[in-house]
């Protein structure tokens, strides 16, 4: 048992990039991973170091329905970096760590359930996979993901938008200023899980003041009353002052103090891309914190601080943004009833744009009311690239939790589809996710 020590892993993905000059690239870890050296972190007492390993194509299914399928979405370099979150997702339930820090990429929280390409430099959602991983392994039920990332986690919260049972919390700047152009206050999960995801879009210029402020004025009392067994922070470092993709004001140091007061289970490295007037300092502030060592001598070189001075306007909004958070949280919550409607059908329509491959999404989802369980969750979706290429699917999702009606309704509904399909041919795929059995079907 070595309940003490904080698990790491470096995978800087040396023969993965989307092209030699772009910003998610292996230099983002290289110049960490000298600044960690340099420092002796990796034989510390403190650090206990693991390999990666590839995640299983299962685990992929478990969350997405990769079109055509894992093969044609996935590099070595995607199943490596997944894997790593798993190997210290396993260590971390076998007690031989207190908490654990993945430093690995390629990225993954832009990656939603419908994969048809890159997005957002993302095509598996790692923290995902982790979750469903847990839960499917070790019995986990309750789970909260924190991201804090400058761009919001728009694939993590398309995941679990219906999933009573993971809370995700996405703290960015605000989507009419940055890319997903997503992360709106409104969207708060559906009527099964309501008020399950919440999103706090913070003004660009946001500086260390407001970035704690909302961690522990909006944040902290939305975990304490879900008490999850484990929070995951999506550790995202581009909120940073000189990050080049973004224009927050955010420090090492305030970094290190979210991690420290947040206390995750497990750090996964997301965006960031400051690689090397950022990401060394903050990475290492985050280690340090995740070790429960003293991190405040990690300092930037262009640190001062006016760059993390936040306008009185800025802060001013933040003070609306609290009290408007505090109020919905304070309110009666609706009854999974009304929520759903008088017809207990949800449908949202949906437009997704792949920034990396110029690919156009339209998707319709749908969710049927359970009293018992989440319910069963479709999804028809058809992709278009830059000249006209794609494919159609239609795609059913049976939760974890589901019920013995909902179960056997869902293959009569998979059966009654693959019928249609083959004789209409309204779908170039479709898929079967029982995450009950553990079950995954393509036709």
């Amino acid at each position: 048992m070595q309940l003490n020590k904080t698990g790491l892993i470096f995978f800087p993905a040396f023969d993965w990039s989307i092209s030699p000059t772009h910003p998610e690239r292996e230099e983002r870890l290289l110049y960490t991973r000298d600044q960690i050296f340099e420092e002796g972190i990796p034989d510390s007492s403190y650090i206990r170091e693991y390999k990666p390993r590839l995640a299983a194509k299962e685990d992929i299914r478990r969350v997405h329905f990769c079109v055509p399928d894992v093969e044609d979405q996935t590099t070595e370099a995607h199943l490596i970096s997944a894997g790593s979150a798993l190997k210290l997702g396993d260590a971390l339930m076998k007690n031989e760590i207190a908490n654990g820090f993945v430093m690995a990429r390629p990225p993954g929280h832009h990656a939603m359930r419908v994969v048809h390409g890159n997005r957002g430099f993302c095509n598996t959602n790692n923290e995902a996979i982790l979750v469903e991983y847990l839960r499917r392994k070790y019995g986990l039920k309750r789970i909260a993901i924190v991201d804090t990332d400058v761009h919001h986690g728009d694939g993590t919260q398309d995941i679990f938008y219906h999933d009573p049972d993971v809370l995700c919390i996405s703290l960015h700047q605000d989507g009419r200023t940055i890319f997903p152009g997503t992360g709106f206050v409104h969207e708060t999960g559906g009527p099964g899980a309501y008020l399950k995801n919440i999103n706090i879009p913070l003004p660009p210029g946001t500086g260390d003041e407001g970035f704690l402020r909302v961690w522990r004025e909006i944040i902290k009392p939305v975990l304490n009353k879900f008490d999850p067994q484990l929070i995951i922070n999506s550790a995202g470092q581009d909120n940073h002052f000189t990050d080049p993709l973004a224009s927050m004001r955010v420090s090492a140091q305030a970094y290190g103090k979210l991690t420290e007061e947040l206390q995750p289970d497990i750090a996964v490295l997301e965006g960031g891309y400051a690689i090397e007037t950022a990401l060394p300092y903050v990475n290492l502030a985050i280690l340090l914190a995740l070790a429960k060592q003293d991190y405040s001598k990690v300092i930037e070189p262009q640190f001062t601080p006016a760059a993390v001075k936040q306008d009185e306007g800025i802060t001013l909004y933040i003070d609306d943004l609290i009290r408007y958070w505090q109020d919905a949280l304070s309110e009666d919550v609706p009854s999974k009833e009304d929520l759903f409607g008088e017809g207990k059908v949800y449908q949202r329509k949906k437009s997704i744009y792949y920034d990396t491959d110029g690919i156009r999404e339209n998707q319709q989802e749908t969710v049927q009311y359970c009293p018992n369980c989440p319910g069963l969750y479709q999804v028809s979706s058809t992709a278009r690239d830059q000249v006209g290429q794609g494919n159609s699917i239609w795609g059913l999702s049976i939760p974890l939790f589901a019920c013995d009606k909902c179960l056997e309704k869902g293959y009569k509904m998979w059966e009654q589809a693959i019928k249609e399909g083959k004789e209409q041919k309204t779908f170039a795929y479709y898929y079967l996710q029982d995450k009950k059995n553990d079950n995954y079907l393509k036709e």
